[in-house]
């Protein structure tokens, strides 16, 4: 029988939304016995928002959920917390995206917790890290990319700050605390003691806007960004500004209009003219000339005719789809891709092929699609399953902690679970 990297590590999920499920789903599909802990009755607010099918779970909860038990206990109540003691002594970790002091308001401060079991990881999720003048402040996916400068470096020069529809706040808080929870693990192999972890949210955009940090400081410096599309006719501010397309490597870069443009607003590639590539930039669009010519031949050359070269490949492009170009282009050697949809993920071949993109079944639902581990292993093949009904695993899981038909059937009639 084939045991999965994580098998016999249990979690308690105490976690709603996107940030903590995203967290414990990832464990889950790599083997943790992950319960989802849910309010009898209602559970996650996600299993009913932005339904498109009445009285089914909606794709918000089952796309975050996966490979979960779910539980649905009252903790307000002393048999819920009975239930909730037995399942911290015998668990590895807790989740929680709770408010600030939630569990301690529940009587499970971090000090009980590690009495009850010393071995225990707690890991939180939070808006911003303790004792940040915003701990007290509520917060989303945007809110977070607006206060981990994300959406003010995001967007076009002369339009508002803009945030990303990649889940920046959200689903990349949740991947920093899984590998925060994995060190905890690896830790306490070595010590036997637990620990509380936390990632906050504006923390983690914090992380993934480093090279813009990079940039702030070369700008305090110089007083300008020569990779920036302001650069050399704009001018610069004090504080980094919004850059549209252009790539955040020193490589230009931007979204360049294909065949059919007009009538279809993703009829587009994103073309980069790497140095080391220009060669072969200069060679694909029938350019040859332009390879060995000082006006040219060096990035700095360039930089102030970049956008005038981009509207040369966009003449080179003007017959092309985005599929044919970059089909053309990738021959060459040159970092490109084409703009595409949604509907063009769900629809692509190799993406279900390397399990990016996986179809499961639904209780309720039927079949659905979901994303699948986005981290490929050589001796690990990760089976994604469909997301738990609400208490669906409530008597599988209170048998397992010890109790009887009679006290199980108790609890439920006293709406405990």
């Amino acid at each position: 029988m084939t045991t999965k990297p994580l098998e016999g590590i249990k979690i308690i999920d105490f976690t709603h939304v996107q940030a903590g499920p995203a967290c414990t789903q990832l464990l889950a599909w790599f083997g943790a016995d992950v319960i989802k802990v849910e309010r009898p009755g209602s559970g996650d607010v996600t299993r009913n928002q932005l339904r498109d099918i009445s009285n089914a779970d909606a794709l918000y909860f089952t796309m975050l959920n996966s490979n979960k038990r779910s539980l649905t206990l009252d903790t307000k109540t002393p048999a819920g917390k009975e239930v909730l003691t037995k399942l911290i002594k015998e668990s590895d970790v807790l989740v929680e995206n709770f408010g600030p002091g939630a569990l301690d308001r529940m009587g499970f401060t971090w000090e009980h917790i590690n009495e009850l079991n010393p071995g225990l990881i707690v890991a939180s999720v939070k808006g911003f890290s303790d004792g940040h003048h915003y701990e007290d402040l509520k917060v989303y996916e945007n809110v977070a990319q607006c206060a981990g400068g994300a959406a003010s470096t995001t967007g076009f020069w002369d339009g508002p700050p803009t945030v990303s529809a990649a889940a920046l706040g959200d689903s990349n808080t949740g991947m920093h605390l899984a590998i925060g929870i994995l060190t905890a693990l690896h830790a306490r192999n070595k010590t036997g003691k637990g620990q509380k972890v936390a990632v906050s949210m504006q923390d983690a955009v914090i992380n993934l806007c480093r090279v813009k940090l990079r940039d702030q400081q070369r700008l305090d410096r110089v007083g300008y960004l020569e990779e920036y599309p302001q650069y050399p006719h704009g001018t610069f501010s004090d504080v980094v500004p919004r850059g549209g397309n252009a790539g955040g490597g020193g490589q230009p870069g931007w979204v360049l209009k294909c065949k059919g443009w007009e009538t279809d607003p993703n009829a587009y590639i994103y073309f980069t003219v790497q140095e080391q590539a220009w060669g072969k930039v200069a060679e694909a669009i029938g350019k040859p000339e332009w390879i060995n010519d000082p006006a040219y031949s060096t990035a700095r050359a360039r930089q102030d005719k970049i956008f005038d070269i981009f509207a040369t490949i966009e003449a080179w492009l003007a017959d092309k789809t985005k599929f044919e170009a970059v089909d053309i282009l990738r021959k060459f050697d040159i970092p490109c891709a084409p703009v595409l949809t949604m509907k063009e993920i769900a629809e692509d071949e190799s993406l279900r092929k390397s399990g990016t993109i996986v179809e499961v079944d639904h209780k309720q639902r039927g079949k659905y699609l979901t994303v699948g581990s986005p981290i490929k292993f050589s001796d690990l093949s990760v089976e994604i399953t469909g997301s738990p009904l609400l208490g669906e695993h409530t008597d599988e899981v209170l048998s397992e902690l010890g109790y009887s038909a009679d006290q199980i059937k108790s609890m439920h009639e006293g709406r405990v679970v």
